[in-house]
């Protein structure tokens, strides 16, 4: 994750090609009910920064990080596109009802697109960061979204700049045997 950008503007068909790879990302259902909203003007992603905090996080000694990426995408869903889709004839269940959702798809989704994104510019050879939507409260007002859009993060693009190792990847990876588990979750003892 990028928090420090250079100035270069990145050209447009650089950014086409990293939402035309967004626009790839599974949907449960075929719903689609990942948006991106594409923030470009320098004024909007000034306030974008000043609602996230900017101010708070600068204050700390730390470099701005929001008002300098040059491009913000704001990642959302909507839940409604996937209950809508599952109303339909080819999707309901036999007794007529909606499916449960067990696991929120919308949700799933919206992070296969946010990692196709990170993956795309990292491949056009620029930078990206992430900011929860926690962070950004009255983004929505701002950006004029239906109230059923839920605002999930941020995503930051723009030329890289100066590298500074956070506290969480100082800590490092944890053991590859914490984390992957092979047949079962823990193999039984031995005998």
């Amino acid at each position: 994750m990028v928090r420090h950008f250079r100035p270069d503007p990145v050209p447009s068909e650089v950014l086409e090609r990293i939402l035309a790879t967004a626009r790839r990302a599974p949907s449960a259902g075929y719903a689609q009910g990942q948006h991106l909203v594409v923030v470009t003007d320098p004024a909007v992603r000034l306030a974008i920064a000043e609602l996230a905090g900017e101010s708070e996080h600068v204050a700390r000694g730390l470099e701005p990080w929001l008002s300098r990426a040059p491009i913000h995408l704001v990642l959302c869903c909507r839940e409604e596109d996937y209950r809508q889709r599952y109303r339909e004839s080819d999707k309901v269940r036999p007794d007529g009802q909606e499916v449960s959702w067990p696991v929120p798809y919308w949700y799933l989704d919206a992070g296969c697109t946010l990692m196709l994104i990170l993956l795309a510019a990292v491949d056009e050879g620029l930078g990206a960061g992430f900011l929860g939507g926690h962070r950004l409260e009255g983004v929505d007002r701002l950006l004029g979204l239906p109230p059923e859009v839920q605002v999930l993060g941020l995503v930051t693009l723009g030329a890289a700049g100066k590298i500074r190792r956070t506290r969480s990847e100082v800590r490092g990876p944890r053991p590859v045997s914490e984390i992957l588990h092979r047949e079962r979750w823990n193999p039984p003892p031995p005998g």
